[in-house]
């Protein structure tokens, strides 16, 4: 078997790779008898060619001749080819319109398409960049906040060679005792305290961020059931939240009395409550002054979120009286929204040794394997130029729209 590694397509571009140079030596001296990894050529991944070239790996231009080709961001459809098994992020499962003319290309060109997203054992995800969207949703949380009040500057995450970097650009901010809070427990938000750990933040639970004083900075990490509570009762049941969301009121505004800074990481689902609504931003008790939105969902559980920021332009603001955007640090009295959604490239080099890491231990062996491996199989939206029986569901996203309606 052939695989390759292919240059990333989308614009704008992503840096990432899902092997670093050693892995692919390593993965060529470990499957030597199965399969020969080869690296398209690229001038924008994070490692250059010659550092594949320098592993000992060919680096080629026309990948016609290989059998799998591994992404990361959606493949654009005029770069597609017919007949292959291609790995990458989708984003199609959940029906998302603006990628339903890339579905529908895949199924025309007879394509295997194996989504990264929903790769699993069990319920669990084998691979994934949540981590590496905590990290520097983090880090641009803290940076937003020294901007805003001009009490440090850091360099941007983007202009770090990788994590060490980034985490000795951390030694050099002085914070005030203000308390900061993080929704989500996962590997998004766990990425983010990671992150404040070291800064030297001291982490104290949600109690008492809320009820104690403290004359150091303080955070405080947040589970569902520490701001959402049941209409009827004020319980909280897990199971009943997660499938009857719309059972469930917010009760976040006592955290955001208390906390300067939101690291929002928390998965979000649109019948759950919002953490608060905009007409809060008014409210005297509401102190929020910097709003780093890792989850970047418009109009979703931070409704300050507007619109995605991009690395390149990474916060606007939100007036507190008018709700309307401004321009970035521009009031003392506006609330600074950081929501880059594509997080993760700002560390590219370290977020694609992880990712490769992942699909090593998880997803290599099940490709490599004498016999179809389930891992495989239930990740395969498309086969056969037909969608695979778990993803039936899409039938009618796929469906062609005919040319008297286009």
């Amino acid at each position: 078997m052939k695989i390759a590694l292919i240059k990333e397509g989308k614009i704008p571009s992503d840096r990432r790779v899902a092997f670093s140079p050693q892995q692919v030596k390593t993965l060529n001296e470990q499957y030597e008898d199965k399969a020969l990894f080869v690296v398209q050529s690229s001038n924008i991944r994070a490692f250059t060619d010659e550092e594949y070239k320098a592993e000992g790996i060919e680096v080629i231009e026309d990948v016609s001749d290989c059998d799998v080709l591994m992404g990361v961001k959606e493949v654009p459809i005029e770069e597609l080819i017919a007949g292959k098994t291609y790995f990458f992020f989708s984003h199609t499962i959940k029906a998302q319109p603006y990628n339903r003319t890339l579905l529908q290309a895949i199924l025309r060109k007879n394509i295997q398409l194996v989504d990264y997203e929903v790769l699993r054992h069990a319920d669990d995800r084998v691979v994934a960049f949540g981590r590496w969207a905590g990290i520097v949703g983090g880090y641009n949380g803290l940076w937003t906040y020294g901007k805003k009040t001009g009490l440090f500057d850091l360099k941007r995450a983007k202009d770090c060679f990788d994590l060490e970097e980034l985490h000795s650009e951390l030694k050099n901010i002085q914070l005030p005792p203000i308390k900061m809070v993080i929704t989500g427990n996962g590997r998004v938000g766990n990425g983010v305290k990671e992150i404040l750990l070291v800064a030297g933040i001291r982490e104290v639970s949600p109690k008492e961020l809320i009820n104690n004083y403290y004359e150091e900075p303080v955070f405080a990490q947040l589970a569902m059931e520490d701001y959402n509570r049941r209409k009827t009762d004020g319980g909280y049941d897990k199971s009943e939240f997660y499938t009857q969301a719309e059972k469930y009121e917010s009760h976040f505004f006592k955290y955001a009395e208390a906390s300067e800074i939101l690291f929002a990481a928390a998965y979000w689902d649109p019948k759950a409550p919002k953490l608060f609504e905009k007409v809060d931003l008014q409210k005297e008790e509401f102190n929020l002054s910097v709003i780093a939105d890792i989850t970047c969902d418009i109009d979703g559980s931070v409704p300050t979120t507007v619109r995605p920021s991009t690395i390149a332009d990474p916060v606007y603001d939100i007036d507190r009286l008018n709700l309307e955007e401004l321009p970035a640090f521009g009031s003392q009295h506006s609330i600074s929204v950081m929501a880059i959604d594509n997080l993760p490239c700002e560390l590219p080099r370290d977020a694609s040794e992880d990712f490769g890491a992942q699909l090593m231990r998880h997803v290599v062996p099940a490709l490599l394997a004498e016999e179809e491996q389930d891992i495989i199989e239930d990740a395969s939206i498309t086969k056969h130029g037909a969608l695979t029986e778990k993803y039936k569901y899409l039938k009618d996203y796929v469906k062609e729209i005919p040319s008297d309606h286009a």
